[in-house]
């Protein structure tokens, strides 16, 4: 199991650095995940400080429980959603925060996971939900229910890919005679669409078209778009958001609502251009090579 629950938390230094918390201050992690970036600002923080974690995953709560169990500054762990971050906020009567940490990236763990069906390193159950327990609609139900042309606008539009048409069009040949269930068989449903020769690329060739349906499935762009917002408006003047992305769609989204905030005069982008891991990390952890990291300040 803890082979299993292992991660190497991205761009950790530069984001403890920009965040800048303040020693009995109180900050947000709000994709909380394995706690490698909480640990360290909790450490920030110190002692009086208060550490609030938050995440869709219940696993990954569970595990972070145990990392931070030992520290002595007020921690409050929950499961939810930073797009409602105001709401959990209200709930532990705080008014406003020092600082936010947003890594939009998954876990390497949820990744390695079979019976979570985000990849297809193995084979197991094509689900994709951070939250099975109270999301409803899995991966299963897009590709076996969706019209070819939702199908074809999914992939193409989370995922980028340029044979969405033909994946897609396969997809729907598939299941008119059998239901697709795992990842192993979705993706062996890619590769037999795509032309030959597309598959000596750097990455897997079902890679955009399993995070395309994994981006559908869990409303990853919906929540990020809310919750950038409400995130921001949860700041104290002074206090400061940190996200990490990790491809150019959620990049761009930032980059974007961080402007429309610095044009309305109550924010501060503290990184005019994405920060990226230095040559020694992603040598590291590869993982760190597609991160970009973002920040803002709350001036108004």
């Amino acid at each position: 199991m803890s082979n299993e629950l292992s991660h190497i938390s991205v761009m950790p230094k530069e984001a403890l650095e920009f965040l800048r918390l303040p020693q009995g201050g109180t900050a947000v992690d709000g994709t909380l995940g394995l706690a490698g970036h909480a640990l360290l600002m909790a450490q920030a923080l110190g002692p009086h400080g208060h550490l609030i974690g938050i995440d869709r995953d219940s696993a990954s709560l569970r595990f972070a429980q145990k990392k931070l169990v030992s520290l002595s500054l007020k921690i409050d762990l929950l499961q939810g959603n930073f797009c409602k971050l105001d709401q959990v906020l209200a709930g532990l009567k705080v008014s406003a925060v020092d600082g936010i940490l947003l890594d939009l990236g998954i876990s390497s763990f949820q990744l390695d996971d079979g019976e979570r069906g985000f990849a297809f390193k193995s084979d197991g159950p094509l689900d994709m939900r951070m939250d099975a327990e109270s999301q409803g609609i899995s991966a299963a139900d897009l590709v076996n229910t969706l019209k070819e042309a939702e199908l074809e606008k999914i992939i193409t539009g989370f995922g980028e890919e340029r044979f969405a048409r033909r994946i897609a069009a396969a997809i729907v040949m598939h299941r008119s005679k059998t239901k697709i269930t795992t990842t192993k068989v979705l993706a062996d449903i890619i590769l037999r669409a795509l032309p030959h020769g597309y598959t000596r690329g750097r990455i897997h060739p079902a890679t955009r078209t399993f995070q395309a349906l994994r981006i559908a499935v869990n409303e990853e762009l919906e929540v990020l778009s809310l919750g950038l917002e409400i995130c921001f408006r949860s700041l104290k003047i002074g206090g400061r958001l940190c996200v990490i992305s990790f491809h150019s769609l959620e990049d761009r989204l930032v980059k974007n609502k961080f402007k429309s905030l610095g044009f309305e005069q109550e924010g501060l982008i503290l990184t005019k251009r994405p920060l990226v891991a230095s040559d020694e990390e992603c040598a590291e952890n590869p993982r760190s090579r597609s991160a970009k990291m973002r920040v803002i300040e709350r001036t108004g």
